[in-house]
């Protein structure tokens, strides 16, 4: 009983173990043999790449523009001290934000001094001016008094001697000159005086009216938005917001934005790879990461013709703008979008999968279910297939990866094999050529990529090459 009940137990295991090996080499020959078909119909050149919105035109709210036009008054940079909620809807005259008033506090305190230094000094120079002009009078009456003394002394010389006379003329005319001079001289006085005064009253009148200036700049300090709308922090070049503790500075005033909703845009960044690619009028199909359900058209808007180095990154960037065509007020600047940029239509063609792909001593193959290498001319790819020019008929079974004995496989279309050299060889010169003149009249030079047919070959031309090696598989090319 016990050694047929250990039979039987034997013979299930047995069972299981071969069931489960069966099953695991079943599902190994079924990852190994994953399959495609070639596909005939349109096929489109798609630049996919991520994008932010943006509202094509907005308010801007700004600090004082005096912190930038003012002459006498020059500020580096001033903080923000307050700031509503971003996305906050706000009326025409509501408020937003306060800037920081203690660095012009400090300057305003520095000018009521100066005031008072310059209220002195006016005070001062008058005083002066009273006391060095009433000396001066004083002192012309006394020369005209010693003047009047000369007179009478003279008048009373005329009976004495010729010497005496002669000495009394001379301190008449000593006194009469000291009398004229002294007049002359109160005059200029006057003048000085004058334009002492004046000098003193217009840098007194200047230092008021720089306290004035400045005490209206920073009345504005209290910044209100100058129409209605939603607020949109302002955005800096490094990609950080503004928000409380950022600084302002004179060349860019923004504290905030109010976005026109009903025209918005996608702005977006292109690789200098793909950028010769982008045309304004293109058209492009847009999803938003927010709304995945959602899906807009738009197109390319604005290409910038000189590329940029975005922060924390070594590739070459060139701005895209997309403007979408249509209108939801669901959508909110700075969300995230999935832009696809449509660079190319092709109708009617032949395409795979690039994974159906392999490449063989750099020689393009494609592995077919009936167990032939095919040799195969590529045309332009997306991101996950690729055109066939030559080689492929529509409907055609592929393998999406290399078979385990991959020598089984009969090569055939080995006719294609000077084709698809002949364009690598004009794709090369090309390239030098590019490099060479510096991209100089390449305009009307049709860039060619792996798989194109070069110009003046015809499909199926023949030229001698050699063998080529690969992976321990001779691809052998007759010659015609």
């Amino acid at each position: 009983m016990k050694k047929s009940i250990i039979i039987i137990l034997s013979i299930v295991a047995i069972a299981i173990i071969g069931l489960v090996v069966f099953n695991r080499l079943t599902k190994e020959d079924d990852v190994s043999q994953l399959e495609t078909e070639v596909t005939q119909g349109k096929f489109e050149i798609i630049v996919a790449v991520t994008g932010e919105l943006q509202a094509e035109n907005s308010t801007q709210i700004t600090a004082p523009t005096e912190l930038r036009t003012s002459r006498s008054h020059r500020f580096s940079q001033i903080k923000i001290q307050d700031l509503i909620p971003e996305g906050t809807v706000v009326d025409s005259g509501a408020y937003v934000a306060t800037l920081d008033r203690s660095a012009v506090t400090n300057r305003i305190k520095d000018m009521e001094d100066d005031i008072e230094i310059r209220e002195t000094a006016l005070m001062t120079t008058r005083l002066d001016t009273t006391m060095q002009l009433g000396n001066l009078r004083d002192d012309i009456i006394n020369l005209n008094y010693n003047m009047e003394e000369a007179e009478i002394t003279l008048d009373q010389s005329k009976y004495e001697s010729p010497a005496v006379i002669r000495q009394a003329q001379i301190s008449l005319d000593k006194a009469t000159r000291a009398y004229v001079q002294a007049k002359k001289n109160y005059k200029l006085k006057v003048k000085q005086a004058a334009a002492d005064m004046r000098n003193a009253e217009i840098n007194l009148a200047s230092e008021k009216r720089d306290y004035e200036d400045i005490q209206k700049i920073i009345q504005k300090f209290v910044i209100h938005a100058p129409s209605a709308g939603m607020v949109i922090y302002k955005k800096e070049w490094g990609g950080q917001k503004r928000k409380v503790g950022s600084m302002i500075s004179p060349w860019d005033l923004t504290v905030a934005t109010l976005p026109d909703l009903s025209s918005m845009i996608s702005k977006t960044y292109v690789n200098e790879i793909d950028i010769s690619k982008i045309k304004v009028g293109q058209i492009v199909r847009i999803g938003v990461d927010a709304f995945p359900e959602k899906k807009y058209n738009g197109s390319v808007f604005e290409v910038a013709n000189i590329g940029e180095q975005l922060p924390n990154t070594d590739a070459k960037v060139f701005e895209v703008l997309i403007k979408l065509d249509e209108v939801d007020p669901i959508l909110r600047p700075a969300m995230t979008t999935s832009n696809q940029m449509v660079t190319a239509v092709h109708e009617d063609v032949l395409f795979i999968p690039l994974e159906a792909v392999q490449f063989v001593d750099s020689i393009p193959i494609v592995y077919k279910k009936n167990k032939e290498r095919q040799v195969v001319i590529l045309g332009e790819s997306n991101e996950n297939e690729v055109i066939v020019e030559q080689g492929l008929k529509a409907g055609d079974k592929l393998l999406l990866s290399i078979p385990d004995k991959p020598e089984d496989y009969k090569l055939i279309g080995e006719e294609l094999i000077p084709v698809f050299k002949e364009r690598e060889r004009q794709k090369k010169i090309l390239d030098e050529k590019k490099k060479t003149d510096g991209g100089k009249n390449m305009k009307n030079q049709v860039k060619r990529r792996p798989g194109q047919r070069p110009p003046g070959m015809k499909a199926g031309e023949m030229k001698n090459v050699s063998s080529e090696k690969s992976s321990g598989t001779t691809i052998k090319v007759q010659k015609k």
